[in-house]
């Protein structure tokens, strides 16, 4: 395959009605790159819906405000995972009654011994298999952990006065997705528990699933801002709400409808949990207000083709209820 040089590449673009020229624009696709850039922001969700653009400006100006939704979301998504494992830690611990790790597996992690009563023989072997499953992941993080000398585990094994590494360590080292499997494998007590400490409401969460499916959610944005992904348009979407999802938020902020399909709705489930994490509403408010911001001056930036795909045409009104809400 032949090498295009930056200049082919501007020339390519000429060629597909992409207006760009000058020193300035060559620079811009070389710091965003033409892959990274151009090719990674040029349609909307999927290859199949490509973004009316006419001039390089308004890809530039996609990449800018994509980039500068993580690091609006970046620091109130590290928050939310930290107080809510903390939240959780304390829960496990309670109902563990000890912060061994095979204590939690005993007595808080649901299996074939301690099934619900009206559980059939298969869903008592899924819950054992779920069970096992969640022993050899945590034993692989313990491991991986280990050998890259992390501090936080090395301490506990490198030390004779330690018996093993406590639950809370294992916190200080789990994913997102590795602490939303562990929620999903608690007893429907513990979730129960752990659910009312967070003031999810529970109303039209018969299973108490919300706890983990909601963390799950959150995890794709999560991670596709660690790894500098595509956000603005919500292509890391992993999960198909439940109908649970869906409710707790149309009841509880007063929504027409949720579906987790543009970046307004994960907006709304991160502040959802800033309130009940007891943030300042003033704190939160100026969150919600900096994305509208950030959402009106790319608006601007863009022709209307444009932003009529990109941003959700009730956004404007979804936000108001939002900040009512808070």
């Amino acid at each position: 395959m032949s090498y295009k040089s930056t200049d082919a590449l501007m020339r390519h673009l000429r060629d597909n009605g992409i207006d760009i020229s000058g020193s300035s624009q060559k620079r811009q696709l070389i710091n965003t790159g033409y892959f990274h850039g151009y090719k990674g922001y040029r349609f909307f969700k999927n290859a199949g819906t490509r973004l009316p653009y006419n001039s390089y400006n308004e890809v530039y100006a996609t990449i800018q405000y994509d980039t500068a939704l993580k690091s609006l979301f970046y620091g109130k998504m590290m928050f939310i995972e930290t107080a809510v494992k903390n939240i959780a830690l304390e829960g496990i611990l309670v109902k563990a009654k000890s912060e061994s790790i095979q204590a939690m597996y005993d007595n808080v992690v649901s299996s074939y011994r301690n099934a619900p009563a009206n559980a059939t023989s298969e869903q008592k072997k899924i819950l054992q298999q779920n069970k096992l499953n969640l022993q050899n992941s945590i034993q692989s993080n313990l491991s991986y952990a280990y050998k890259k000398n992390n501090p936080k585990i090395t301490h506990f094994y490198n030390n004779t006065v330690h018996s093993g590494v406590p639950i809370w360590a294992l916190f200080e080292i789990m994913t997102m997705g590795d602490f939303g499997y562990l929620l999903s494998c608690l007893t429907y007590d513990v979730r129960d528990d752990i659910s009312k400490r967070i003031g999810l409401n529970l109303s039209c969460d018969t299973d108490r699933q919300l706890l983990y499916k909601y963390i799950y959610t959150l995890k794709d944005l999560r991670n596709a801002i660690a790894h500098n992904a595509v956000v603005f348009d919500t292509r890391f979407r992993n999960i198909d709400p439940t109908r649970a999802m869906k409710r707790c938020l149309e009841i509880e902020i007063g929504l027409p409808y949720v579906n987790f399909k543009t970046i307004g709705d994960y907006v709304i489930l991160m502040c959802y949990y800033l309130k009940l994490l007891k943030v300042p509403k003033t704190e939160i408010k100026s969150f919600i207000r900096s994305f509208e911001k950030l959402t009106d001056e790319y608006r601007s930036s863009v022709n209307p083709a444009v932003s009529s795909i990109v941003i959700q045409p009730d956004l404007n009104s979804r936000m108001t209820i939002l900040k009512n809400f808070i």
